[in-house]
């Protein structure tokens, strides 16, 4: 069980905290399966909780207490902790709820950041602006059901438009290719694109 807690790390969506925590102390519990029960921080765990704290912009709130944090400030101190644990696999449930537009493309660039250094990262997220730019595969669930398994430009608009009801807008900026969701469909739109393809 220990080493299965420092190969994988979990960021949950809602993330519940039942304990009144200083965030530092927070963050420093991504450490505990490095370490041998009642064991003092090491060296090696104080400079891997510094790390995540300035990792994710939350050094300046160490001694603050996490409950009186924002929405925003504690999901990034529990990805803090997630990346504390220093894991070969990084599991992360809409790391970006919560998030103001900033702190989202921060927190993106971050989970980028610790795959290219050879982790795992798995993600998961419903916004398809975020997942288009940051992921190298996409798995698009419906129902339950694998709809799509494979690189973000095999994801299509008829497909989107059927999973999720929204009609999109593609381009490119600085080189990369975007997509930002622009309309919703109306009820009667979905229903008649599936019954042209049931037809075809």
């Amino acid at each position: 069980r220990r080493e299965f807690a420092r190969r994988i790390a979990y960021l949950a969506q809602n993330g519940r905290v039942e304990w009144s925590l200083r965030v530092d102390h927070l963050v420093a519990l991504g450490r505990l399966p490095h370490r041998r029960l009642f064991a003092a921080d090491s060296p090696g765990d104080e400079r891997a909780v510094e790390a995540a704290l300035h990792a994710t912009r939350t050094a300046r709130l160490r001694g603050r207490i996490f409950h009186t944090l924002s929405g925003g400030e504690r999901m990034r101190v529990l990805l803090a902790r997630a990346l504390a644990v220093e894991a070969e696999m990084l599991l992360a449930d809409e790391p970006t709820a919560a998030l103001d537009p900033l702190h989202q493309l921060q927190a993106m660039d971050l989970l980028r950041s610790v795959a290219s250094r050879g982790a795992g990262v798995i993600v998961v997220l419903h916004d398809l602006t975020l997942a288009t730019r940051y992921c190298d595969r996409i798995v698009l669930l419906d129902g339950g059901r694998i709809v799509l398994d494979g690189a973000p430009t095999t994801l299509g608009d008829d497909l989107i438009s059927e999973i999720y009801g929204v009609e999109v807008v593609r381009g490119h900026h600085d080189g990369a290719p975007y997509l930002v969701t622009w309309r919703a469909l109306q009820a009667d739109d979905k229903k008649e694109e599936r019954g042209d393809e049931e037809r075809g």
